[in-house]
């Protein structure tokens, strides 16, 4: 395993709109960091402005135009994304069961639409291309969408699917890179669920997964058709892992690697680089983040054996995660201090603690970066 590995990376490193609110600061900026309040008395995005170093400093708060809940997220992944592209930024108003959409600007955030989520507390939100995708955790479903040049959200007429049963848990919902594919991770059932979309993006049948080990939380992709998912084993102590898949084009998943544990607690978010060479993982209730190494064929070794590659920090209970778009920085939303750590991501998977800051408002979810 070690001697294939070390040789796949050698061989890979060879609308009418609202007004426009500006934040303040943006010139000269690399890019941005994004979370929500999730407040129950209005929901608000927070941008933070990311400079050349990594470091963030606050650029300002954007209304969604609806409610959080507080308390009722958590066990998500996905309330705040980005487009691919970096033009869209989408998030969830869980207590009014709205989808929000912002452009995306160098100065700033505009809001451009907030609709209904066709269901009761939308949890995480995907996108691709022009088409939109919410899971409910309320009642067990999803609804999709299309997205207009003016930000505008319109429903996607019979588009609306449940997902295995009641009570799933679901926790993520993201298309596969090509769009084809939709995916759910239901924590309560162990089941990971694969939607064949037809061109026009509707539903054209269901594939429920086993999953490989239990309680699938989070998910993203490497390359050829690599599916990555967490597994909390439901918070059991050092138990955590994760595995790795094929998608195919059936809706059916391959194991590839399974439950190959990190030896730590909880491992719930999950973030890919690009390329697909290392999978990053927080650990919340322990304080750390887990690097895997994926070798070509999609097998995971722990870049180290402790499962401890990285720390933002005693206390800080590291939650959401995501990285910049060059790569280079990962983030993580920590719900121990209210702050946002940043970690310089090295070429051999390693982590180190830059910044550990800035502050995020309490009840905080979702973060995307750019």
């Amino acid at each position: 395993m070690k001697a294939r590995l070390l040789t796949a990376l050698a061989v890979a490193s060879l609308l009418v709109a609202p007004q426009v609110v500006l934040a303040e600061n943006g010139r000269g900026t690399a890019g941005a960091v994004y979370t929500m309040t999730n407040a129950a008395d209005g929901n608000e995005v927070v941008v933070y402005d990311r400079s050349a170093n990594g470091s963030l400093r606050f650029a300002g708060k954007f209304a969604t135009g609806g409610a959080g809940m507080p308390g009722a997220l958590g066990g998500n992944q996905g309330g705040v994304v980005l487009s691919d592209n970096g033009r869209w930024l989408l998030v969830v108003n869980a207590g009014s069961d709205e989808v929000s959409v912002f452009s995306v600007h160098r100065h700033g955030l505009r809001l451009r639409d907030t609709a209904p989520s066709r269901g009761i507390l939308p949890i995480s939100v995907a996108i691709h291309g022009n088409l939109v995708y919410v899971v409910n955790a309320g009642d067990d479903s999803i609804a999709g969408f299309r997205l207009h040049r003016n930000g505008r959200l319109t429903p996607l007429p019979g588009s609306d699917h449940s997902l295995s049963g009641a009570g799933t848990g679901p926790a993520q919902i993201g298309f596969s890179p090509d769009g084809r594919l939709l995916l759910v991770t239901e924590k309560a059932t162990n089941i990971i669920d694969v939607f064949r979309l037809n061109r026009h993006g509707y539903v054209v049948d269901m594939v429920q997964n086993a999953s490989s080990g239990e309680t699938p939380f989070a998910f993203d992709f490497g390359k050829r058709d690599q599916l990555f998912v967490s597994e909390v084993f439901g918070g059991a102590p050092d138990q955590g892992a994760v595995s790795s898949y094929e998608l195919r084009g059936d809706g059916t998943l391959k194991v590839l690697d399974g439950s190959v544990p990190n030896t730590e607690t909880a491992p719930c978010w999950l973030v890919a680089t690009r390329g697909g060479r290392y999978v990053f993982t927080t650990n919340t209730p322990v304080d750390s983040v887990s690097a895997y190494a994926v070798d070509f064929e999609g097998h995971l070794e722990l870049v180290d054996a402790d499962g401890r590659t990285g720390e933002p920090g005693s206390g800080t209970k590291p939650l959401d995660v995501d990285l910049s778009n060059d790569g280079r920085f990962l983030y993580t939303l920590n719900i121990g201090n209210n702050k946002i750590s940043t970690l310089r991501v090295r070429p051999d998977g390693s982590l180190k603690l830059l910044w550990a800051g800035p502050d995020v408002p309490a009840g905080a979810n979702g973060l995307a970066a750019r």
